[in-house]
């Protein structure tokens, strides 16, 4: 079992920023990948970016440039950057941990992007 530690989600203004945070605990070894996933209502949940053990990146074409992912493997934790916000990226965010042996969602932080 995984267990997850998710922070840093809340209310902003369009332009401004937040930092996400995912930390992750339990029975986790070799290779994984972490990422994060948004659901906006009435949406389907989407990719937003993920990175593997070994710091490769994927980033959705619509946080490229604005978005940063990153990670501390040694305690395994994720983190979202988040520059330039915009109304569109409001959602849940949702924090996922995969290995060939495993895949664990976490619970989800809200994202509201509003003036």
């Amino acid at each position: 079992q995984v267990q997850f530690v998710e922070s840093g989600g809340g209310l902003v203004q369009p332009g401004g920023s937040l930092r996400l945070s995912c930390a992750a605990s339990g029975t986790i070894f070799g290779f994984t990948v972490m990422g994060w996933y948004r659901q906006a209502p009435g949406k389907q949940r989407e990719l937003v970016a993920t990175i593997g053990s070994d710091g490769l990146t994927i980033c959705a074409d619509s946080v490229k440039g604005r978005f940063t992912i990153s990670r501390d493997n040694a305690k395994n934790i994720v983190y979202l950057q988040m520059n330039s916000l915009k109304p569109d990226d409001t959602a849940v965010y949702f924090c996922n941990i995969v290995s060939s042996r495993m895949d664990y969602w976490g619970q989800g932080t809200q994202v509201t992007v509003s003036s």
